[in-house]
């Protein structure tokens, strides 16, 4: 039996194709997995699944309003916190590609972490761990 674990998010994007091409700066080995169209309550909406075999983010289009800020304290997603083997290679890609950090995370002895905003204002950390012990990664 498999231990349970995120298999995917869903999240609304006001732009399909920058949040797509800000992912794949950041993740160049990630790939999108399946997309289509729907009829979303009398709205069409594009719709995405873009990451490994074993976790994605499911993205859809035509999102309104802008997102929640992250220093809010509204309900709803704070960021979307990926695990990389090298975040200063994620920010250098993400620097290339015209996107501007947000901020770094806090001097860790076990984990290196850095936060970016994508353009429909949802943000994000590239987190690389130094330890493979939980307890030390948190």
């Amino acid at each position: 039996m498999t231990q349970a674990h995120v298999e995917h998010v869903n999240i609304t994007v006001k732009d399909l194709d920058k949040t797509v091409a800000f992912i794949l700066a950041a993740l160049p080995e990630w790939r999108i997995r399946g997309q289509g169209a729907v009829d979303w309550y009398g709205k069409p909406a594009r719709w995405l699944h873009i990451g490994t075999e074993s976790t994605y983010l499911a993205l859809m289009d035509g999102g309104e309003g802008s997102g929640h800020h992250w220093t809010g304290h509204h309900v709803g997603m704070k960021h979307v916190g990926i695990v990389v083997q090298d975040v200063d290679a994620v920010v250098k890609r993400l620097a290339a590609a015209g996107h501007a950090l947000d901020h770094w995370g806090g001097a860790h002895p076990f984990r290196k972490n850095v936060y970016v905003i994508e353009r429909d204002e949802l943000q994000f950390e590239f987190v690389q761990y130094l330890s493979d012990t939980t307890a030390e990664r948190n």
